[in-house]
């Protein structure tokens, strides 16, 4: 064997061994729709573009999650233009005048960063989209309820809001609160807090906070709708997996309005969504189960 053909093998026998040990990609994630069907971006993007609302449902630790809702935010923006709006959980209703502030630069951002009341991820995952919101000129909506009122419920149930200010009755969906105890997110939530038996109403509450939460989350989205905005909503995954939570609140609200969710979650495998994943939301966002967390 010549020289050159045994260098030849060796190079070959190398290349091949390194081919062998790295021929898997480490994808950051993977889309599915529901039924667990891989699915494009631009795809899901295009569906997107004709829903109504979107309500995009994280972990809010994960980073993969965080940098979609971004793409996503971009994405719709560019479709809709004028006609589109950003909600969040992450900011209480009471703070939409602050925030207005900032988004309209009167505000500086240090001062605007202390007086919402910000998630201690903020400057990490929600920052950017904010500022997205800022730079382009997007509504951007507090929607969740001020969390005095969610305690309020938790320790007193809803009654607990019947005597509450018609100045507080601003930042909260219309009362009474309607809550179908029956759904299965709500069930599944009334026995991990130890069901009601036995007169053990503190679960109970938990929900109807849970619930309150859910409705007032929709009120505020549903004031965007009706003044002809297209709306991105990033709100935790439980408030609307199976199309439960938000979700119920809308159909129930507007039954004709075209809503659409995602969902994140974890797996070790990003080749085929797990039984147990399917049917959580019209997409499905896999990130891999080893990624890095924010906190």
């Amino acid at each position: 064997m010549t020289n050159f053909s045994l260098l030849t093998l060796l190079l070959l026998m190398f290349t091949t061994g390194i081919a062998s040990a790295t021929d898997k990609d480490k994808p950051a994630y993977q889309l599915f729709t529901a039924k667990g069907k891989q699915v494009r971006y631009s795809k899901m993007l295009d569906d997107l573009q004709k829903a109504d609302v979107v309500l995009f449902g994280e972990q809010h630790n994960d980073p993969i999650a965080h940098w979609l809702q971004l793409e996503v935010a971009k994405d719709l923006h560019k479709a809709h233009q004028q006609n589109f709006a950003i909600g969040a959980e992450m900011f209480e209703s009471d703070v939409q005048l602050v925030l207005n502030e900032y988004l309209s630069g009167q505000v500086a951002e240090n001062n605007f960063e202390q007086e919402s009341r910000p998630w201690n991820n903020y400057k990490t995952d929600y920052r950017p989209v904010v500022r997205f919101a800022k730079e382009a000129s997007i509504p951007f909506i507090a929607t969740n309820v001020p969390r005095r009122y969610a305690a309020m419920v938790s320790a007193g149930s809803l009654k607990a809001l019947e005597n509450v200010s018609a100045d507080a009755r601003r930042y909260i969906a219309p009362l009474p609160v309607q809550v179908d105890m029956n759904l299965p997110g709500y069930k599944n939530m009334l026995a991990m807090f130890g069901g009601s038996t036995h007169g053990n109403t503190k679960s109970e509450n938990i929900v109807q906070a849970q619930a309150l939460k859910d409705a007032t989350m929709t009120h505020f989205i549903l004031q965007q709708v009706s003044i002809g905005k297209k709306m991105l909503h990033l709100n935790g995954a439980y408030h609307s997996d199976n199309f439960e939570g938000i979700g119920w609140y809308l159909k129930k609200g507007n039954p004709q309005l075209k809503t659409l969710t995602i969902t994140t979650v974890l797996q070790e495998d990003l080749d085929k969504l797990t039984e147990e994943n399917k049917q959580k939301a019209d997409f499905i966002l896999v990130v891999p189960s080893t990624m890095t967390r924010t906190y």
